[in-house]
């Protein structure tokens, strides 16, 4: 599934084609994706103004000139592909809901599994609706800081690998990152996550260095996504048990178990 990196990514394609652009026309191509799509969608957003392209954690927010905002989702296979309008004409299998843009742009929303998701709220109503109304701050915004981080954790005996994918903690951070996140802080994934947090809630030191960590590696990523050897070498423990670890002077062995049903990947030598 695409983590907030990756949706960062395909934000900032859609950008230019979309935002202060106006839907010419919204062609679907089945009635649903994971969900059914909102009564007369494509009949809503003809017309409307894209006002802006926003993320907020794994979701795209486009908020309209009709005082609607769409709300997006990729799921585990979802992606769009920007064309010009001349280029357009193919069509490819699981396309399945095609935007022309008074860009000139297309924008075509494939998901060949089809746990993509698309709703049209209310903007008033949005900090409500049920996917962002309890979702954590930002991890790359000033509001995630080590005191908010301390705060959230600091009753939580599970283990810190695990809160760190809750996201009513830090909203968007996906298992990738928090196992990435925890090698750069020199942290055990398996450690209490209250540990970093006084009994005050005041932050300790491990609390700081795990802030950083994750604003550290989620920025790498942001960054590094159009570099050919991104994909080849992007990963510091990720998907490399048994290899060596890559810490200077570490000599440990990487291992993987499984947390909460997702894999985990850490040094027992440099993570404590």
């Amino acid at each position: 599934m695409p983590e907030l990196p990756e949706v960062e990514r395909v934000r900032r394609s859609l950008e230019p084609a979309m935002a202060r652009q106006r839907f010419e026309r919204v062609v679907l191509r089945r009635p649903d994706l994971r969900a059914p799509f909102p009564r007369r969608f494509a009949a809503r957003l003809t017309g409307q103004t894209v006002l802006a392209v926003q993320r907020r954690a794994k979701y795209l927010v486009l908020p309209l000139s009709s005082n609607d905002t769409l709300l997006m989702h990729l799921g585990m296979s979802g992606w769009f592909h920007v064309d010009g309008a001349r280029s357009a004409g193919r069509r490819a299998r699981h396309d399945h809901v095609v935007f022309h843009m008074s860009s000139g742009a297309v924008v075509t929303f494939n998901d060949p599994r089809r746990f993509g998701f698309m709703d049209l709220v209310s903007t008033a109503s949005l900090p409500d609706h049920p996917v962002l109304g309890t979702l954590g701050p930002e991890p790359l915004s000033p509001e995630f800081d080590a005191e908010a981080l301390a705060r959230a954790v600091r009753r939580r005996k599970t283990p810190l690998k695990v809160a760190l994918l809750d996201q009513r903690v830090v909203a968007g951070l996906g298992n990738i990152y928090a196992s990435e996140a925890l090698h750069v802080a020199r942290l055990s994934p398996d450690r209490a996550a209250s540990t970093i947090s006084t009994s005050s809630g005041a932050p300790r030191d491990s609390a700081r260095r795990l802030v950083v960590a994750i604003k550290q590696v989620l920025t790498e990523a942001i960054e590094r996504q159009s570099s050919p050897a991104y994909r080849e070498d992007r990963f510091r423990v990720y998907d490399r048990e048994a290899e060596r670890c890559r810490r200077v002077r570490c000599g440990g062995t990487i291992r993987r178990r499984t947390q909460a049903g997702r894999s985990t990947f850490f040094c027992p030598v440099c993570q404590r």
